[in-house]
């Protein structure tokens, strides 16, 4: 069997922590400005309190140097495997969000997490999302308005939407799904409404055969984080909204790892009149940029 197709024949199962990790930070690079100008006396204030709240938790724990050494190998083995994306957004981003949106009149957000890809194909609605042939899962129709926080409509507003499969794998970050894969940028009629028809995500682990899994092994935590649709909503004049929709009944929507769930962001899906699956309506509403 040829190296070749040895690859063509991996699937979703085959995903490897090390492979994943690197793929996000390679979209990382791709995607994000890290030359974003800050003062000095800024690095200097976030920089120190950092470091010194790290030495501070050495002194009050009395941190050995045989647990100084564990960290410090574990550490650089989060960058072999490419896993400081996972970490960051794991762990960190959730304050951030909170941090960056805590004055928004609009629909709360929630953090990005590692697995968004740009320029997902652009659809209008109704739109489909693109998935494979008898795609595995509940169908799931997603519907909403998008206005302005005075209540106007947003005629062609953009809602970017990605999510797991039924298995609880993302399509450019798991092989053998097909590229788009559950993943698509549905632009709003006239009126600000939306409608995208999907399959229901499942909960998942975030990968565990990496240092980001051994961290949480070696603490006696769980991996899992609850099923989620991430959305990115925006319109000209609007701040760009990203958001994770959550699942009613979800076992972790109470201990999600991530710590990204919040009450306003869970859906009651309810089933489809003389259908098959369900449907959702979901409004968002957009703070402006001046605000």
């Amino acid at each position: 069997m040829t190296a070749q197709t040895t690859a063509e024949s991996r699937t979703e199962f085959d995903a490897k922590a090390a492979e994943s990790g690197q793929q996000a930070t390679d979209r990382y690079f791709e995607n994000h400005r890290v030359d974003v100008a800050v003062s000095k006396e800024r690095v200097n204030v976030l920089a120190a309190e950092v470091i010194n709240g790290v030495a501070d938790t050495i002194r009050r724990h009395k941190v050995t140097y045989d647990e100084f050494q564990a960290v410090k190998g574990w550490l650089i083995q989060v960058g072999l495997d490419g896993e400081w994306p996972l970490f960051m957004d794991v762990w960190v981003e959730h304050a951030v969000e909170e941090v960056a949106t805590e004055n928004r009149k609009g629909n709360k957000g929630a953090i990005e997490g590692p697995y968004y890809v740009v320029n997902a194909p652009e659809l209008a609605t109704p739109a489909t999302l693109p998935m494979r042939d008898n795609e595995p899962g509940t169908p799931l129709l997603f519907q909403g308005t998008i206005t302005s926080v005075d209540g106007a409509p947003l005629p062609g507003a953009r809602v970017e939407i990605w999510h797991a499969d039924s298995l609880g794998y993302y399509s450019q970050y798991s092989p053998g799904l097909p590229k788009w894969n559950l993943r698509g940028t549905v632009v709003a009629d006239e009126s600000g409404r939306f409608q995208i028809n999907t399959i229901e995500p499942a909960p998942y682990q975030i990968p565990t055969d990496g240092a980001c899994g051994k961290l949480i092994a070696v603490a006696g935590w769980h991996a899992w984080r609850p099923a989620h649709l991430h959305l990115k909503v925006s319109a000209p004049g609007q701040q760009l909204l990203t958001a994770q929709l959550y699942f009613i009944g979800d076992a972790h929507l109470t201990d999600d790892i991530a710590s990204a769930v919040k009450p306003e962001l869970v859906l009651t899906p309810t089933a489809v009149a003389g259908g098959h699956g369900e449907e959702v309506t979901y409004d968002f509403v957009l703070d402006p940029l001046d605000a």
